[in-house]
């Protein structure tokens, strides 16, 4: 398979603190990779240099085989970021907004055209994209924030708590639509979260972070394994007691 991400000896410090340290893995062309930590473990730095937001201390990392340190122009071309508290303009309406963000990625009005129509699926919102942004809920902001992040089929796609603040359904909705566009576009997924019902249900792989170091990586069920435990959430316990 394409590896679409490679994170090598990546390190970022802030100050005298460290909160990234020598952190390499890989992602491959369709997968979806989950980061698991508690607040300050480094997983929202590495998703920041990653979208060539912050640069980092030592280490690189490559996308579609480009560069986050030497060629950042071109990481931002095949990439998608999506933060914690992402949101939307709100005097826009759904389908405007889907409309800008195509805008911007593409001068060709066919594949402007194509990208709405597949925002549009993506979000499942149906006619409240014609609705202004300021009346939808959070599960429908989120829901459409995501398809704008996924619609424009990035290499890799970066989300930083993508369920955060949601109710149950909602959660589903964003944890299927996830896997249906790794699967369907072969789109890359990196994504954080606290959650670890979310890493478990969504992700082919994860690491279990702390104080910017991997701890553990595998998927889900060989972590369980690793660490004898019945639940992912018993995994990182035991991996995070015993570090």
């Amino acid at each position: 398979m394409t590896i679409a991400l490679d994170v090598q000896h990546l390190a970022k410090s802030y100050g005298k603190k460290q909160a990234v340290k020598d952190v390499s893995f890989q992602i491959q062309e369709g997968e979806i990779f989950g980061l698991m930590g508690m607040n300050g473990a480094g997983k929202t730095t590495i998703l920041r240099m990653l979208a060539t937001l912050l640069k980092p201390d030592s280490g690189d990392a490559l996308i579609d085989g480009n560069s986050i340190v030497k060629h950042p122009e071109k990481v931002r071309a095949c990439i998608s970021y999506l933060p914690d508290e992402a949101g939307a303009y709100k005097t826009m309406t759904g389908k405007n907004y889907l409309a800008f963000i195509a805008g911007l990625y593409f001068k060709d009005q066919q594949e402007q055209k194509n990208c709405i129509t597949l925002g549009e699926e993506i979000c499942g919102l149906g006619d409240a994209l014609g609705q202004k942004i300021n009346t939808y809920s959070r599960g429908m902001t989120r829901k459409l924030v995501l398809a704008r992040t996924v619609m424009i089929k990035p290499k890799l796609a970066i989300l930083d708590e993508p369920t955060s603040g949601l109710d149950v359904l909602n959660s589903l909705d964003i944890r299927k639509t996830i896997r249906k566009c790794a699967e369907t576009y072969g789109t890359a997924f990196l994504l954080s979260s606290h959650h670890m019902l979310e890493v478990s249900t969504t992700a082919n792989r994860c690491a279990i972070m702390k104080d910017g170091m991997f701890l553990a990586e595998g998927s889900p069920q060989e972590l369980l394994v690793k660490y004898q435990a019945e639940s992912l959430e018993e995994a990182f316990e035991k991996a995070v007691k015993s570090s």
